[in-house]
C-alpha cells in the first residue's frame, strides 16, 4: 500500500525512464507538459513527458487520462488534490485522510487570480487493476483555466480542446448551474479539438462529466449523480419549439461524447470562500461537501469508472498517448487551424459582411439594369463613368449601416467592398464588350488578315525568287487558315473552351499590335507599292482589238 507523508506529501517513487540514463529518485509532483509561452504559442516539454510516460512499468499499459477543465478560479486544482488522496490511499475506506490535515498536490490556492497554467500531469502514473484483472495506467491531468485576463481565446480553446483529445475522462468543471453560454463554450472547444483529428465514423471524445460546483438547489435536483443525471437530461433535450441555434448545441455535444453525465456539488462554506489562509483542511470544510466529494471521486476514479484512451476504436497506451500528444501540438502550433473569434468580434464581422453584401447588390443591380443582360452595347466611356457614379453610391451605403467593431475594424471590410466592386466592373466590360460587334469578330478578322497578309508576300517573295520565305508565309496562312476553321468549331460546338480561349489571346496580342484599319493600310500600301510585280507574275488576258492593232504592228 501506499503511504502519504504526516505532512500531506506523497510517498516517493523512483520511475525507471526509457532513456538510457537514470533519473534519480524524486518526490512525486506536478509536471508542467504543455508551456503557453508570452507571446501566445505553445511548447511541449517533451522530455518531461517522456520522463513520466515512458517509465517502464507504465510505457507498454493501457492509460486512462482524466482531465479537470473550465473556467478559471473555479477550484480545478482543489478537486484534483481529492483526486490525489484517493489515488494514494484507494485501500483505505477513510481515504479523505486527517482533518487537520493541509491539501496539498497540484499547486492550488485562494483569490481572483489564475495559479495554473497550461496543461500539468501529476509525475507518478497510478497503476490500477480493473475488474476484468487488466492492469491499467491512470495518468492525472489539470488544466489551465479558461478566459483569465491574460489568455486569448485561442490559448483557452487550445488548452481545452488539447486535454479533451488527449483525455478519456474530461471532467468540465462548472459554477452553481450550466448555463447556455457553458454549453456554447463547450461547442466552441470540442468543435476546435474534432477539426484537428482525423475524419472518423465514430464520435471523437469518449467520456464527458458535467460537474457542477456550489449547487443551490437541491430541492429541486439532488446532491450527487443522481440529481446530476435528471439535470442534465432536462438541461440537454433537444425539442421543437427551441430555437435551431440551442438546438445545434445540444446535437453538437451529443455527437462528440460517447458518454455524458453530471455530477451537482454543494458548496464547501463560507470559510473555504472568503479565508485567504485556507489551506485545505477538512475541518474547515462543510460537512454536506465533505459527504457528497466521498462520493465523486470513488465515483470517478474506481476501477470499474475507469475508461481506457482510445482512438478511432483503439485502445492507447502510455507510449502511444505520447505520439498523439506531439501530433496534436504540432496542428495547434501550425496556422492550418482558424483561430477562434469572440462572440464580439464574430458578430462584427458577422456585421460588416452584411452590409458589404448589401452594399454590392445594390451595385450589382443597378450596373445590370445599365448594361446587363439584353441592353445594348454602351460605350465604354460611359460605362466608366456609370461604374464610377455606382460605386460611390455603395461605399455611402456601406458607410451608413451601423456597425460594431469600430471605425478602424470596418475599414478593411470597406477595402473588400471597394475590390470586391472593382472586380464586378471588369466581368461587365467584358460582358459589355462581347455585344460590341466588332469586338466580337476581332479573332476571325485578324486571323482574315494574317491570311491575306502571308498570302501577298508569298506571293510577292515566289514571284521574285525568294522561294524559303515563301514557303514559310504558305505554311503561316495554311496554319492560320486550319486555325481559323478551329476556331469556328469551337464557337459552333462549345467544345474545347480552353483552346479556343488561346486562340483569342493570341488573336488579341495580334490585334493590339495596332488596329485592323492600320492592318488594312498597311496591307494597301505593300499592294500598291508591289502592283506592277503582280501585274507581270500574273498578266490580264488581252482584248481582241489589242491583239490585232499588234499584229498589224509586226
Amino acid at each position: 500500500r501506499k503511504t502519504r507523508y504526516s505532512t500531506g506529501g506523497f510517498s516517493e517513487k523512483t520511475n525507471e525512464w526509457s532513456s538510457e540514463e537514470e533519473e534519480p529518485v524524486k518526490k512525486a509532483g506536478p509536471v508542467q507538459v504543455l508551456v503557453v509561452k508570452d507571446h501566445h504559442s505553445f511548447e511541449l516539454d517533451e522530455t518531461a513527458l517522456n520522463r513520466i510516460l515512458l517509465s517502464e512499468a507504465v510505457r507498454d499499459k493501457e492509460v486512462v487520462a482524466v482531465s479537470v477543465a473550465g473556467a478559471f478560479r473555479k477550484g480545478k486544482s482543489f478537486l484534483m488534490d481529492f483526486m490525489l488522496r484517493y489515488m494514494y490511499s484507494q485501500e483505505s475506506v477513510d481515504w479523505v485522510g486527517d482533518y487537520n490535515e493541509p491539501l496539498t498536490g497540484f499547486s492550488w490556492r485562494g483569490g481572483s487570480e489564475r495559479e495554473t497554467t497550461g496543461i500539468q500531469i501529476w509525475s507518478e502514473v497510478f497503476l490500477v487493476n480493473k475488474p476484468d484483472g487488466k492492469k491499467v495506467a491512470v495518468l492525472l491531468m489539470d488544466t489551465q483555466g479558461t478566459f483569465d485576463s491574460q489568455s486569448t481565446l485561442r490559448d483557452s480553446a487550445t488548452v481545452f480542446a488539447l486535454s479533451t483529445m488527449i483525455s478519456s475522462i474530461q471532467v468540465y468543471n462548472l459554477s452553481q448551474n450550466v448555463q447556455e453560454d457553458d454549453l456554447q463554450h463547450l461547442q466552441l472547444f470540442t468543435e476546435y479539438g474534432r477539426l484537428a483529428m482525423e475524419e472518423t465514423f465514430l464520435k471523437p471524445f469518449q467520456s464527458l462529466i458535467f460537474l457542477v460546483r456550489d449547487w443551490s438547489f437541491p430541492y429541486e435536483f439532488s446532491y450527487g449523480s443522481d440529481g446530476g443525471s435528471k439535470f442534465l437530461e432536462k438541461r440537454l433535450k433537444v425539442s421543437g419549439n427551441q430555437h435551431e441555434e440551442l438546438q445545434n448545441v445540444r446535437k453538437h455535444i451529443h455527437s462528440c461524447f460517447t458518454k455524458i453525465s453530471c455530477f451537482l456539488l454543494p458548496h464547501p462554506g463560507l470559510k473555504v470562500a472568503t479565508n485567504p489562509n485556507f489551506d485545505g483542511k477538512l475541518k474547515e470544510i462543510d460537512d454536506e461537501f465533505i459527504k457528497n466529494l466521498k462520493i465523486l471521486i470513488p465515483w470517478l476514479l474506481s476501477p470499474e469508472s475507469l475508461d481506457i484512451k482510445e482512438i478511432n476504436g483503439n485502445k492507447i497506451t502510455c507510449r502511444g498517448l505520447v505520439e498523439y500528444f506531439k501530433a496534436y501540438i504540432k496542428i495547434y502550433q501550425g496556422e492550418e487551424l482558424p483561430h477562434p473569434k469572440s462572440m464580439l468580434q464574430a458578430t462584427a464581422e458577422a456585421n460588416n459582411l452584411a452590409a458589404v453584401a448589401n452594399a454590392k447588390d445594390t451595385y450589382n443591380k443597378k450596373m445590370e439594369e445599365i448594361c446587363g443582360g439584353d441592353k445594348p452595347f454602351l460605350a465604354p466611356n460611359d460605362l466608366q463613368t456609370k461604374h464610377l457614379e455606382l460605386k460611390e453610391e455603395s461605399v455611402k451605403l456601406f458607410r451608413g449601416v451601423k456597425k460594431m467593431g469600430g471605425e478602424e475594424f470596418s475599414r478593411r471590410y470597406l477595402q473588400q467592398l471597394e475590390n470586391e466592386i472593382d472586380e464586378l466592373y471588369m466581368q461587365y466590360i467584358k460582358h459589355n464588350d462581347s455585344k460590341n460587334i466588332f469586338h466580337a469578330a476581332r479573332t476571325p478578322a485578324t486571323l482574315f488578315v494574317v491570311i491575306f497578309i502571308t498570302y501577298v508576300i508569298a506571293g510577292v517573295t515566289g514571284f521574285i525568287g525568294l522561294d524559303i520565305i515563301a514557303s514559310l508565309c504558305n505554311m503561316i496562312m495554311g496554319l492560320t487558315l486550319i486555325t481559323l476553321c478551329t476556331w469556328a468549331y469551337i464557337r459552333y460546338s462549345g467544345e474545347y473552351r480552353e483552346l479556343g480561349a488561346v486562340i483569342d489571346q493570341v488573336a488579341a496580342a495580334l490585334w493590339d499590335q495596332g488596329t485592323t484599319n492600320e492592318a488594312l493600310y498597311k496591307l494597301y500600301n505593300a499592294a500598291a507599292t508591289h502592283r506592277h510585280l503582280y501585274h507581270q507574275a500574273f498578266p490580264a488576258p488581252k482584248s481582241e482589238s489589242t491583239e490585232q492593232s499588234e499584229k498589224k504592228k509586226t
